[in-house]
């Protein structure tokens, strides 16, 4: 396996790099300042401001191979990019590679219609609007998605749709205009997997009521955000259903696969950047005589953190080289141990570098307790890691069989 960089995204990384130093680092705190409350679910003007910088200067929808308005970039190529994007937690919104919108863009270039693509996909690629993924349930274990009970029932030229879903990403957002829902079009069929069914939902349909938004340890994701959304006798056109009936789990898997070495890297660069502002912190701090950055206890987190996110960084490259040579299926092992092993890795790195900063490490000011919510939530989020560690564990015990 060969994980160089081609010249391309060499040249990618650089200008990408460039960027972000010139215009999002510099305007870290200014995301949230003097947003009113009556303002804090609209755009953020400092994101909005950017995007017309990021797309002038090639550095637009990155993420996205198969179609004309990405990079043409393989999972491989887009990983590292990714990273540098995954420091500021709304970085990648400003090149319009933020989730769920790249995963719903996947599914629309894979699986949509034309028509589909030409009302929903468009938008999507130009930062037109924005979209929401909804599949968790609040009644059900949504780990084992074959539990989704919302239904989905045809009639005549139209689908109804009802059920109660949460933790719907992007729900809150006044830009979001189109929901991707999950439900079942075929309780009764003897393959579980083959029960579940995806179909476009526009949010503004009657029967859609977003009933609130569900903060993360206190933190409310403003103005993207995830909520508790109702959907009441919601009726849409037949030709909404995405690739058909029956094809839900399908889709969820070309979804979640790329999606998760997204969540892994921008995880790693993260932990990237928490371990650089603990560097900073503890080579600046004196403590017992000596600057902390001496202390034993300090040079072994520093140690652990850095062996921990090479381990990872590593891992996620080889599942991203798997996924983009032998497809995701060949690759599933290693998507479910980066998937456990990139947020735990998160969490204790940015736990440390919390640490390290004393009390300023549970304020707003280091961005550091906003990460450790990411990271903590990231253990949850497309699969806990007890579902991809009973995966990780049946795959093993083939090899014996």
């Amino acid at each position: 396996m060969d994980f160089s960089y081609s010249p391309k995204v060499q040249d990618l990384r650089e200008r990408l790099g460039r960027f972000m130093d010139e215009h999002v680092y510099p305007n870290e705190r200014a995301y949230d300042d003097g947003i009113a409350p009556e303002q804090h679910w609209q755009p953020r003007a400092i994101v909005e401001t950017l995007k017309p910088k990021a797309r002038a200067a090639g550095l637009w929808n990155l993420f996205l191979p198969e179609s004309e308005s990405g990079a043409g970039l393989t999972n491989l190529e887009y990983a590292p990019l990714c990273e540098i994007m995954g420091r500021v937690y709304w970085a990648p919104e400003v090149f319009n590679c933020s989730a769920p919108d790249t995963g719903n863009m996947e599914v629309l270039v894979r699986y949509g219609t034309a028509e589909q693509k030409n009302q929903w996909l468009e938008p999507l690629l130009e930062g037109k609007i924005r979209s929401g993924f909804a599949m968790t349930e609040p009644d059900v274990a949504s780990s084992d998605a074959t539990n989704i009970q919302s239904s989905i029932r045809r009639d005549g030229d139209h689908y109804v749709i009802n059920g109660r879903k949460w933790w719907t990403s992007g729900a809150p957002d006044p830009r979001c205009k189109i929901l991707i829902f999950m439900g079942k079009t075929a309780p009764n069929n003897p393959d579980k997997y083959k029960q579940q069914s995806m179909i476009l939902v526009p949010k503004d349909t009657p029967g859609v009521k977003v009933l609130r938004w569900l903060p993360v340890f206190g933190y409310d994701d403003a103005p993207h955000g995830h909520a508790e959304v109702d959907f009441v006798d919601v009726r849409v056109p037949a030709g909404n259903v995405l690739l058909g009936e029956g094809r839900g789990f399908e889709i969820a898997q070309g979804r979640l696969g790329p999606g998760r070495i997204h969540h892994c890297m921008r995880a790693i660069g993260q932990a990237e950047y928490a371990l650089e502002k603990m560097c900073k912190r503890v080579k600046s701090r004196i403590a017992f005589g000596k600057p902390v950055a001496e202390q034993t206890v300090t040079l072994e987190r520093i140690a652990e953190a850095r062996i921990a996110i090479e381990q990872c960084r590593l891992l996620t490259l080889k599942a991203a080289y798997l996924m983009d040579t032998e497809g995701n299926k060949a690759a599933r092992a290693e998507i479910a141990m980066i998937k456990v092993a990139a947020p735990n890795m998160l969490c204790k790195i940015v736990d440390w570098a919390i640490q390290a900063h004393g009390g300023g490490g549970v304020s707003d000011d280091f961005g550091l307790a906003r990460a450790y919510a990411h990271a903590r939530t990231l253990r949850l989020a497309d699969g806990p890691d007890e579902v991809h560690r009973n995966q990780i564990g049946r795959l093993e015990l083939r090899k014996y069989n």
